[in-house]
């Protein structure tokens, strides 16, 4: 069984999200992804935060 779990990804501009998955055995810290921005109209860099 894959050790995927449901993370969010948070922009602390705008406070957008993305939902993604991350495999809890491969990757220990924390993702950061550059994704587009709706609100920005350009990629920005989104962080992993809590629930």
């Amino acid at each position: 069984m894959s050790q995927d779990q449901l993370i969010i990804l948070r922009n602390k501009e705008t406070g957008e999200v993305y939902h993604t998955r991350k495999n809890k055995r491969k990757v220990e810290r924390k993702i950061e992804l550059m994704k587009y921005s709706k609100a920005l109209r350009k990629r920005v860099k989104f962080k992993e935060s809590k629930k």
